[in-house]
């Protein structure tokens, strides 16, 4: 027995498709066919701004139907030059973007792949041949406003808006006569901008990024990396000068890497930037670290902390002696959860001396030295003459080495309280990390105290939306729910559109989600035992100790960041079996 097929008659393309597809009735695709022609808006803009399918859907039956390839437009690295090519009122008028260029042929995403009148007046725009590539209606918009707005952005401009911005480079390289200052200054008020747009918006990092065909300055805000700017490619070497010049590096020198410094007045204070070069195929990649010490927020209770990690954290560092390990990757605000604790420890009646590389955040009252492997100045050579000054607190940058971790383990078995980072996934892993660099088990299971591992999630802004329709609870189990959870769950996702408060982007700050384990007689035991990082994980649970999944999950209950962004930063092969 055959099953009845869906009447369409009358209907063709596009709409067609979407009916057999069983995305939409035939007289919910005619009236919407009909509806699109009164509005004179495309039948994609009008199913998808209707809601009545979605965009994903609507794009993966245009690219079947039509036969045009599917792109991801939030991926593709946009080219300045081939957007260029098109007037910006045609852009907006037909919602297409240029993404690349093969010979005489333009590649143009679209939603709408038969808007042949678009393609025609693109290709008698350009003198080029046309081909059309299917992309998502939602996320292409956004990504034409977001090309529009950085590509908007040219050297005539910064030099008649941006004289009068209070930017101004406090211990600069004074080389330069005036004859060449001038020649430079639209390049010295562009870099002026970005540094000062960096630091508006919060950014961690800046890169400068030569390539063939065009150049580009990405910022990192809230641990993504967006671009902020694509000033023309043959600006190239004169932004790196510049950038060396005011890190006081050798311009002369663009085959091997470089680092500096630069320090300069913002407001009423100053803000210095680590400058790092690197050679590059198309010339000098420039990655800029910001290091703003009137921008770190060292209260504890802001940071995320559940209250029983809050205690436990708290009372390690109120012990005598012993050590306290933070854990994380490149970026997970170790560097702040050390700050708070010593920020906490910070007394007029102790001593306390850190050796980082590099010092990032300046606190009155703590004696602090800045590594320099170039000079001598080593992890291992600081601590040992911090034992020579009559320490109470000593806090390291990173253990790197042998040399390092057992030094400060000797530190912490003789009456100073240690603090210090590892580069690992979770705390148990750090145990054996440490083992594994020759430091042995009796030595750790005596000095260590309390291992921190962390992340940061991207929180949600206060423009959120509920997920709906909320995934199955199948699903909700797979990624770690407990059954008992599901009750009444509400997740939260950012909101599409975004608002002024988080620049359109739907996050807002980030939260830290953390795994705090005390290191108890049984965990003690295991390492002198020669447990591995699962059997000390094992016991761990069995403590009640919840990692870095369960963390996020509890994060996510508690509407402060999505399941999508918990699931960016820590790996779904963390969640414990059911």
């Amino acid at each position: 027995m055959s099953v009845p097929q869906p009447k369409i008659t009358g209907l063709i393309g596009l709409a067609r498709k979407l009916v057999m597809d069983g995305l939409l009735k035939p007289e919910e695709a005619e009236q919407a066919f009909d509806q699109s022609l009164k509005d004179r808006v495309s039948f994609v803009s009008y199913v998808v701004k209707q809601k009545l399918v979605t965009s994903r859907d609507v794009a993966v039956a245009a690219s079947e139907e039509f036969g045009a390839p599917l792109i991801d437009i939030e991926s593709i690295d946009l080219n300045a030059d081939i957007i260029k090519k098109i007037d910006e009122k045609l852009l907006r008028k037909y919602s297409v973007l240029p993404i690349f260029e093969r010979g005489k042929k333009l590649y143009v995403a679209m939603s709408d792949p038969t808007n042949l009148a678009a393609l025609d007046e693109i290709k008698f725009q350009t003198k080029m041949n046309t081909e059309a590539v299917v992309a998502e209606e939602d996320k292409l918009a956004k990504v034409i406003e977001r090309a529009l707005e950085v590509f908007d952005t040219s050297m005539k401009d910064l030099d008649e808006g941006f004289s009068d911005v209070d930017l101004v480079e406090e211990e600069g390289d004074k080389k330069a006569d005036d004859k060449s200052e001038a020649d430079e200054a639209p390049v010295v008020k562009f870099v002026n901008k970005m540094l000062y747009d960096a630091i508006k918006m919060g950014a961690s990092d800046l890169h400068f990024e030569p390539y063939e065909k065009f150049y580009r300055v990405r910022f990192r805000v809230d641990g993504m990396l967006r671009i902020a700017a694509t000033p023309p490619v043959g600006l190239s070497r004169k932004l790196a000068a510049r950038l060396k010049v005011m890190a006081r590096l050798d311009v002369s020198e663009r085959r091997v890497p470089q680092d500096g410094r630069i320090k300069i007045k913002y407001g009423r204070g100053s803000i210095d930037f680590r400058v790092s070069t690197m050679p590059t195929l198309y010339g000098e990649k420039i990655v800029m670290r910001i290091l703003d010490s009137s921008a770190a927020n060292l209260n504890i209770d802001i940071l995320g902390y559940e209250e029983e990690q809050k205690r436990l954290y708290l009372e390690a560092l109120h012990n005598p002696y012993g050590m306290v390990l933070v854990t994380g990757p490149t970026g997970s605000g170790k560097t702040v959860s050390l700050y708070t604790g010593i920020n906490i420890l910070n007394q007029e009646d102790v001593n306390i001396s850190t050796a980082e590389d590099p010092v990032e955040i300046n606190l009155p009252g703590v004696n602090q030295v800045q590594v320099d492997e170039k000079t001598g100045m080593s992890f291992a050579k600081a601590l040992k003459a911090f034992l020579r000054q009559d320490p109470d607190i000593i806090l390291v940058g990173e253990i790197r080495d042998l040399e390092t971790g057992g030094i400060a383990i000797k530190a912490a078995t003789t009456g100073h309280m240690v603090m210090s980072t590892l580069h690992t996934n979770d705390a148990p892993s750090t145990l054996t990390r440490m083992v594994d660099m020759g430091v042995p088990p009796f030595a750790i299971a005596t000095a260590v105290n309390l291992i921190m591992a962390q992340r940061l999630c991207r929180r949600l802004c206060t423009c959120k939306i509920e997920l709906q329709p909320r995934p199955p609870d199948n699903i909700l189990l797979q990624e770690g729910f407990k059954k008992e959870d599901l009750d009444g769950l509400k997740l939260y996702t950012k909101n599409p559109f975004g608002c002024e408060r988080c620049n359109k982007l739907g996050y807002k700050g980030r939260v830290g989600i953390y795994q705090v384990m005390p290191m108890s007689a049984a965990m003690k035991r295991l390492i002198m035992g020669g447990s591995n990082a699962i059997g000390l994980a094992d016991q761990a649970a069995k403590e009640g100790i919840n990692d870095l999944r369960k963390s996020g999950l509890k994060k996510i209950r508690d509407g402060f960041t999505s399941l999508e962004e918990v699931n960016r930063v820590v790996n779904k092969e963390n969640k414990e079996e059911k």
